[in-house]
């Protein structure tokens, strides 16, 4: 398409020139004003409070405080009471003379504070029915270490699983569907660093370590316009930042992993660290039941993940965030009969430097500068045969982001982000005695990814509120390349060679984002959103989950970027002094350029876009919640009836057909309750429709040989999904000037032990000869009923 010139002249034009005239606006209107600014924080730890919100006690004006706890109000000259509110916490208040720009900073204390880790729990009180946000779920890691949790492990991607919208990627899964796209389409964030491949143990956990996360929050419609380069989702962890008052402990012995956490201060208020580590023994566990000099004797699985920050304030302007991440899997396999000897490790290393700054009272910055990397490896050895197989994606990634607090209502964020991607699809070498062979089949490829975006939070009337922005994004495959022109045959017949950093095909667009807020009365309010998105980088699977063989690759000039509209519409009511929440979403989503194999595809060493086919997608639903947020019960029940739907011209005669993750009815009821101060319960159930899949609709006998005819893809669906789950937490009183504590945590993954269905597969036996031939489908489970028992403390 375009080159990067006009690129330049878009951005110049339609971003860059707005947003230098709307500062220029907003600066002359703001010179009869005064603001006061400052961050809001735990003053027990340090912590921002993300949310908490800041606002004038003679006038209905207020502002939350954005993601790193800082805010800005602006008001005429004059005396006023300043009160902050963050739910779980003392209100605050404060009475100014404003004559000037002030920096007020709250230091807000828990309510129930005792001398031990107080976790935020809480999230602004109505901010469903005020904000113009949009299927948002923001998630604090205590209420995920509440809930019953498979083998013991807390993890927070299959808390997100309980929430409408959203479908686990299989029994036990970590992986997610939203809203009816393919698990390539969620962004998923570790401290802003892209995360590539989120399972462990083939995807059956996450690594996300809960005990080093502060919250997780899931956008699955409305997406802002200062995410992108994903369609369906931006699930956005972040660490937590380390207590800069006093040194601290946290870990846990499960059934198949143990951890262990530390923070404190490096310098007290003034700089703080954590460092949180996790390892399975699951190969420890299994070696004694082993015996010595069977085939599997030396070999095991186990995974291990690494969590490190630290921060220094500089001063109320500027703050410094170091974080990494670092974990692997690994599994060995030692056949001393068969002389044959396999390692295979695969894994993530993200690292995040970010900068704050504070360049006045109304304009607030961070800067980061990330890398990341996703490696899958394989090492063979039999005799004297050496192979050795690779994969993986890494990126280098800045970005800039501005907050901008033009007026009380106008909340202005603009910034852009660059990334070079390096992907290798495939690569395979190995060696022979002294023999070395490197055959040239890696297919590297090299791509520059950009962005610039501004959007506007604008509160036209008391009753109605604006959120909109344009993202213009554009996407540079660059060599070293070699482009090769084949016949219908596949016979290569001549080729190009690109240079390095040399334009190979680029693409581009903008995209619009907009939702709309009608509100009355505080308690009721209507939104309606519609985004656009582009999405240049593509996960390559057979399976749709977590696999460590499954490979991204970015968009060639066989390979277009996905490009989708989501259109959505909600109802919002909160009852009983915001005690309950309840909210009906509908949306439709449109998907261009969508990517699957070929029919009959089987692994080859080819570049894996030779076997791509494309076509579109369409997905809509409803989503039907209710949460009660206070008292000693509390939970939720979601309800989702979905359809998501393919079409092919090179697959399934060209007729459409719905998706693999394609599930009319989803049912989920979530459950907590504080039976007494030492005891905790929960429960969890989930009904839902059974997974489509593709399976044998005639057998044919040719020459003695059974032949399969298959059904229409996903032509059928497997029985419906349904179990339940229970948990208790007991937690011994605390006694005043200890400083140890301790928990216990039990759980039952499956209580009934349904036996629910993994996939499906066709028995043969007899014969014809014997006039006995019998064909039967049998279902393949999983897990039955697992309980797990975890041992939790804390110190300092």
């Amino acid at each position: 398409m375009s080159s990067s010139s006009p690129y330049l002249h878009h951005l110049l034009r339609h971003i860059v020139l707005p947003v230098l005239c709307l500062f220029h606006f907003t600066i002359t209107v703001a010179q009869q004003k005064f603001t006061i600014s400052g961050y809001v924080r735990d003053t027990t730890n340090g912590e921002s409070l993300t949310g908490a919100t800041v606002h004038i006690k003679e006038s209905p004006q207020g502002i939350p405080a954005n993601a790193y706890g800082f805010y800005a109000i602006s008001l005429p000259a004059g005396e006023y009471t300043l009160v902050c509110t963050f739910l779980g916490y003392q209100e605050k208040e404060q009475v100014i003379q404003l004559n000037d720009n002030l920096q007020i900073n709250f230091a807000m204390t828990p309510r129930t504070y005792q001398a031990q880790e107080v976790v935020i729990t809480d999230k602004r009180k109505n901010r469903n029915v005020a904000s113009t946000e949009m299927g948002r779920v923001e998630m604090a890691t205590a209420d995920a270490k509440k809930l019953p949790s498979f083998m013991g492990e807390v993890d927070v991607l299959k808390m997100l699983q309980l929430m409408p919208g959203v479908q686990a990627a299989g029994e036990g899964n970590a992986g997610l569907y939203v809203r009816g796209g393919g698990p390539d389409q969620n962004l998923i964030l570790l401290d802003e660093a892209p995360v590539y491949n989120t399972g462990h143990l083939f995807g059956f956990f996450s690594i996300f370590n809960a005990d080093a996360i502060r919250n997780t929050t899931l956008i699955k419609g409305g997406m802002p316009a200062n995410y992108g380069g994903r369609l369906s989702s931006v699930v956005d962890v972040n660490m937590k930042d380390g207590n800069n008052q006093q040194l601290q402990g946290e870990g846990g012995i499960g059934l198949i992993a143990s951890r262990l956490s530390l923070q404190g201060p490096l310098k007290k208020d003034k700089s703080s660290f954590i460092i949180s580590g996790r390892r399975t023994y699951i190969d420890w566990v299994a070696k004694p039941f082993v015996k010595k000099g069977s085939d599997f004797s030396g070999s095991g699985y186990y995974f291990y993940d690494l969590n490190v920050k630290a921060n220094y304030i500089f001063s109320d302007k500027d703050r410094v965030y170091l974080s990494g991440y670092f974990g692997r899997d690994v599994f060995n396999f030692r056949s001393g009969t068969r002389t044959f000897d396999a390692t295979i490790p695969w894994g993530n290393s993200t690292a995040t430097l970010r900068w704050n700054h504070v360049f006045s009272s109304k304009l607030f910055s961070n800067t980061s500068v990330i890398y990341n990397d996703y490696k899958f490896s394989f090492t063979g050895l039999q005799n004297n045969f050496d192979i050795r197989l690779a994969s993986g994606i890494s990126d280098v990634n800045g970005k800039l982001d501005f907050d901008y607090f033009a007026s009380n209502k106008h909340h202005i964020k603009f910034g852009g982000n660059y990334i070079y991607h390096r992907f290798t699809p495939f690569s395979i070498s190995g060696r022979q005695d002294s023999t070395a062979f490197n055959p040239d089949n890696a297919f590297r490829k090299y791509a520059h990814e950009a962005a610039l975006y501004v959007q506007d939070e604008w509160e036209i009337s008391p009753k109605l509120k604006l959120n909109a922005g344009l993202r213009y994004s554009a996407f540079m495959q660059v060599g070293p390349y070699t482009r090769y022109i084949k016949n219908n045959s596949g016979v290569k017949m001549d080729s190009t060679v690109y240079e390095s950093l040399q334009q190979v095909r680029s693409y581009g667009g903008f995209e619009p984002r907009m939702i709309l807020r009608y509100a009355w009365n505080g308690e009721n309010s209507i939104k309606a959103s519609a985004t656009r998105n582009y999405q240049f980088i593509h996960l390559v699977t057979n399976a749709g989950t977590t696999l460590p063989t499954d490979l991204w690759v970015p968009s060639t000039y066989k390979v277009r970027p996905q490009i989708s509209w989501q259109y959505t519409m909600g109802y919002y009511r909160n009852f009983n002094d915001n005690s309950w929440e309840t909210s009906v979403e509908a949306y439709y989503k449109d998907m261009q350029h969508q990517i699957e194999y070929r029919q009959g595809y089987t692994p080859s060493l080819t570049d894996p876009e030779e076997d791509f086919v494309f076509g579109k997608g369409w997905a809509y639903g409803a989503e039907f919640f209710i949460n009660k947020t206070k008292g000693r019960f509390t939970g939720w029940l979601g309800y989702t009836l979905a359809w998501t739907w393919r079409q092919f011209p090179d697959l399934n005669r060209g007729k459409k057909f719905p998706a693999k993750y394609d599930r009319r009815h989803d049912l989920v009821l979530v459950a907590n309750y504080e039976l007494t101060p030492k005891w905790h319960l929960s429960g969890v159930f989930i009904y839902g429709s059974g997974n489509t899949t593709t399976l044998p609709s005639q057998f044919y006998m040719i020459d003695g040989s059974l032949v399969q005819e298959y059904s229409n893809i996903n032509g059928y669906r497997m029985p419906a999904y349904h179990r339940m789950d229970l948990s208790a937490v007991y937690t011994p009183k605390h006694r005043p000037g200890k400083h140890f504590q301790s928990s216990w945590a039990f759980s039952i993954y499956n209580v009934y032990s349904r036996m629910n269905p993994y996939f499906l597969y066709f028995d043969q036996t007899g014969g014809l000869l014997g006039n006995n031939l019998t064909i039967r489908a049998r279902q393949v489970s999983l897990f039955p009923i697992l309980p797990s028992v975890t041992w939790n403390f804390k110190f300092q």
